[in-house]
């Protein structure tokens, strides 16, 4: 008897999805809360479990279909749980029948060639549905990367060192020259690709628009001298790794001296619905993290209240979650600031776009030695470029630039951070 694979409730406000990925094909067989197919919402990746054992039967949706919740998505055969296992020997059944008839003449030699052939798709499917998502996300040729796992298989470290270093080829550059080799050597390689915006992409481009024709935005600017941070993480970063079992980073700093700005420059916490200004006397923190899909920003909830280890634990959570597809929903809903971090990426400066309805977004960028006077004398310092962009509708340029001021009297003096001032 079969059963069909619905669309569960994706969280508030979100009606539908699109068919990302498919992590079995029919007659495969799945057990009962396997995932069965990855959908991509506006904000994440949602994997759909099988609701029963059994064998998947049928695909009822194409990957890049618009699905509703609610509606049957594939179908589970209860019945057919033995359909996996006969399938396996069918493919040995047929080999012995080359093999006999190579006794007669030597034309068997072309029959290794079909088993060759499938050696590919066959390693494929061994590989975890989390590394084939990543590895779709981008467009890998699995093949072009070196596995490090049991019997040389994929994994996730494996597909993002390649990413990293540049090695992994993509899927349409190995497979076109292929396909179009007789075409393409006198049309001189002039070649244009259209691929389908994701949910993610279409929404992220959405929001930004919205934000620039609703909001009045503008930024303000200011350097801050990290010396001092520094200094604070080189003294004590292997004593806090050892105590918290987590790396003493940046991040932590900034969000625990955006909180205090926060604190004194309330407006900046706040914002506009309709004809009221919401003020919050709490700090939930969005933090910008990279996704193959494009930017999140999934939410520090009560970050004021958060120690330097909470944070640094949430952070780099929330960093290995995006890259997997696995941030919730909830994680990625509200916020009343964001901060973004650009640096990473080596961005001397940059002008962030609000993510409304939040009235502010700092941006940090990369640390580099400058010449600077100190004393009247000119010494170099690690300098970092900070950006303000806010709601110039309900935070005024003093304000901005006041808050500017405490974030970085704060970095450059991290006992304030400990002392509340």
């Amino acid at each position: 008897m079969a059963t069909d694979v619905t669309i569960p409730p994706l969280g508030e406000s979100i009606t539908e999805a699109s068919v990302g990925q498919w992590l079995k094909q029919p007659g495969d067989a799945v057990k009962a809360d396997e995932p069965i197919v990855s959908l991509e919402t506006d904000k994440v990746a949602v994997e759909v479990p099988s609701p029963i054992d059994g064998v998947l039967t049928e695909h009822l949706a194409a990957v890049g279909d618009t699905v509703a919740v609610g509606a049957a998505i594939a179908r589970v055969d209860a019945s057919g749980v033995a359909a996996a296992p006969k399938a396996a020997p069918a493919a040995p059944a047929e080999a012995p029948k080359p093999a006999a008839e190579t006794a007669k003449p030597a034309a068997a030699a072309p029959a290794p060639a079909a088993p060759a052939a499938e050696a590919e798709p066959a390693d494929y499917d061994a590989i975890s549905p989390a590394v084939r998502r990543l590895l779709g996300d981008y467009n890998l040729d699995p093949a072009s990367i070196k596995g490090s796992g049991k019997d040389g298989r994929l994994t996730k470290a494996d597909v993002l060192s390649a990413i990293d270093n540049g090695t992994a080829k993509l899927v349409a550059s190995a497979a076109k020259p292929a396909a179009a080799a007789a075409p393409s050597a006198p049309s001189g390689g002039r070649n244009e690709e259209r691929v389908r915006m994701t949910r993610l992409r279409q929404t992220i481009a959405r929001r930004l628009k919205e934000a620039q024709n609703t909001a009045a935005m503008l930024t303000t600017f200011n350097d801050v001298d990290m010396t001092a941070v520094i200094e604070a993480r080189d003294r004590y970063r292997d004593m806090f790794e050892k105590k918290h079992g987590v790396r003493l980073g940046f991040m932590s700093f900034f969000v625990k001296a955006v909180t205090l700005a926060l604190r004194d420059v309330p407006a900046v916490n706040g914002a506009i619905e309709g004809d009221e200004i919401v003020y919050r006397d709490y700090a939930d923190i969005g933090v910008a993290v990279s996704s193959p899909g494009g930017l999140v920003v999934p939410i520090l909830r009560d970050a004021d209240k958060l120690s330097f280890a909470e944070t640094e634990k949430a952070i780099g959570d929330f960093g290995r979650r995006a890259r997997d597809g696995q941030l919730k929903l909830e994680e990625l809903q509200g916020g009343t600031f964001t901060i973004s971090n650009g640096g990473v990426f080596g961005s001397l400066m940059s002008t962030p776009i609000l993510n409304t309805p939040q009235s502010g977004v700092l941006g940090m960028h990369r640390i580099e030695d400058r010449p600077v006077v100190r004393d009247g004398q000119i010494v170099v310092r690690p300098m970092m470029y900070l950006a303000l962009s806010y709601d110039h509708r309900l935070i005024d340029g003093r304000e901005a630039v006041t808050f500017l001021v405490r974030v970085k009297e704060a970095i450059e003096d991290p006992a304030r951070l400990l002392l509340d001032m």
